[in-house]
C-alpha cells in the first residue's frame, strides 16, 4: 500500500521510534535462526493483537515476509488490500516492483531481505496510518528489527521514513542521507507504489539503492 503521504509529501506526524541522526555517508516463509523463539513469540503475539481499532476490520495480520536472518530489513507503511488478503507484505504490482529493485542490487526476499510494515493491519480504504495506530503498533517493528539484527534498513514511504529517522520532514528532503537507527545504517526512499504513479522518482530511487549497496559492501 502507498498512502497519499507516501508520494513524498508530509502527512500526519508519526511518533518517533528512536533517536536517529544523520551520519556521514562514507517471514513466516523462513524459519528464524538467530531470532529463535523470541521471534516466534513476537509473531504469535502480533497475529493475535487487538491493541487498536484496526483489529476489528482487518482480514489478516501482515507480520512479515522474507528471511529473519536477512542482511537488510525493508520497512513499508501499512498493508493494502492484497496484503490483507494474503497475509504477506508487498504483494501485487508494488511488490513485484520492489522485488525487481532489490534484484537490481543483488538482493532478494528469499535469501537476504526481511520485509515488514509500520502497521501490521490494513487501514480501511487504504487511508493513511493514524498517529495512535503507529504508536500502538510500532513496538512490534522495533522488536522485529532488534531480533533480525540486520546490516542495514531501507525505509520506503513517508510514514516509515519519518518514524525511523524521528524527523518530520517530507520524504524528498529526508532521502539522500545515511541515518543511524539503534546503530544500524538507515536509508530512506520512495515507496514502490509511488513509483508506479510517478516514474520521475525512478532515478532518485536508484541513487538510494546505490547508497544502500555501498553500505552493504562496506564502502
Amino acid at each position: 500500500m502507498a498512502s497519499a503521504a507516501a508520494t513524498g509529501g508530509g502527512g500526519d506526524t508519526p511518533t518517533p521510534a528512536a533517536n536517529a541522526d544523520p551520519v556521514q555517508a562514507v517471514s513466516p516463509r523462513a524459519s528464524a535462526g538467530t531470532a529463535g523463539t523470541g521471534y516466534e513469540a513476537l509473531r504469535e503475539e502480533a497475529l493475535a493483537c487487538t491493541r487498536c481499532r484496526l483489529s476489528e476490520t482487518r482480514g489478516s495480520v501482515v507480520f512479515s515476509d522474507g528471511n529473519p536472518d536477512a542482511r537488510l530489513v525493508v520497512v513499508g507503511e501499512a498493508p493494502g488490500a492484497n496484503e490483507d488478503r494474503t497475509g504477506l507484505p508487498f504483494v501485487g504490482q508494488a511488490g513485484r516492483l520492489l522485488d525487481l529493485l532489490l534484484a537490481a542490487v543483488g538482493l532478494s526476499r528469499q535469501d537476504s531481505v526481511y520485509i515488514c510494515n509500520v502497521l501490521k493491519c490494513r487501514p480501511p480504504g487504504n487511508r493513511n496510518p493514524a498517529p495512535d495506530e503507529i504508536e500502538l503498533c510500532s513496538p512490534y517493528l522495533r522488536q522485529q528489527i532488534s531480533l533480525v539484527s540486520p546490516e542495514a534498513i531501507l525505509a520506503v514511504g513517508t510514514f516509515s521514513a519519518q518514524l525511523l529517522t524521528g524527523q518530520n520532514r517530507p520524504l524528498g528532503k529526508l532521502r539522500g542521507e545515511v541515518y543511524s537507527y539503534e546503530g544500524v545504517p538507515l536509508v530512506v526512499s520512495y515507496h514502490p507504489a509511488a513509483l508506479l504513479r510517478n516514474s520521475g522518482w525512478t532515478r532518485a530511487t536508484w541513487d538510494d539503492l546505490q547508497l544502500l549497496r555501498q553500505i552493504l559492501d562496506g564502502s
